[in-house]
């Protein structure tokens, strides 16, 4: 489960550092969240809205920098409950796209918000964008898959800026109230 701790504050916040990525205002649709399997880096997806159009942007949440090539810098963030963070482009982390993989195979589900609060468990709470994983065919539709059908899980993993409306593989599918697009695809 992802830790939120509800009275944390967070320097810059999570807006100012999708509105500094994406270059002005931005409208937050959702966010979704997974759990690193070793609890050591968070990885948190948001989609959204800069006038008309919708964008997706992953980040990943670290405890000390990142020493691998090719892993892009976002900014640092200081967490009053976790001391200084080190933001890193998802799409570039290699913790971030291993969970996007396995989210796609079917091996790892989103995880529901654990609310905490002086050091207890207060509630829990359901991400605003739900993840599936699909099995596109070649004529772009998407319909629901298994880890089984979901394709050669050596291919590459594609993070998508720009959500696409249909997968002609396998893909992870966003749905929020009121829409639904591929944020990711295994080619």
């Amino acid at each position: 489960m992802a830790v939120v701790h509800s009275s944390a504050t967070i320097r810059p916040t999570k807006q100012e550092l999708l509105e500094t990525v994406l270059d002005g205002p931005v409208e937050v649709v959702g966010a979704y969240r997974f759990d690193d399997p070793d609890g050591e880096v968070g990885v948190e997806g948001f989609l959204v809205r800069r006038e008309d159009l919708l964008q997706h942007v992953l980040f990943s949440y670290r405890g000390a920098i990142l020493a691998e090539d090719g892993a892009r810098l976002v900014s640092t963030m200081e967490h009053s409950e976790l001391g200084p963070r080190w933001i890193y482009d998802g799409a570039t982390d290699p913790v971030a796209v291993a969970c996007v993989r396995r989210a796609i195979l079917g091996e790892q589900a989103q995880a529901v918000l654990e609310l905490w609060e002086d050091g207890r468990l207060v509630g829990t709470r359901e991400p605003a964008v739900r993840l599936s994983a699909v099995a596109g065919d070649a004529a772009g539709s998407t319909a629901g898959g298994t880890a089984g059908d979901a394709g050669d899980p050596a291919g590459v993993v594609h993070v998508l800026r720009e959500p696409e409306e249909a997968a002609s593989g396998p893909a992870l599918l966003a749905t929020w109230d009121g829409g639904r697009a591929v944020i990711a695809r295994l080619d």
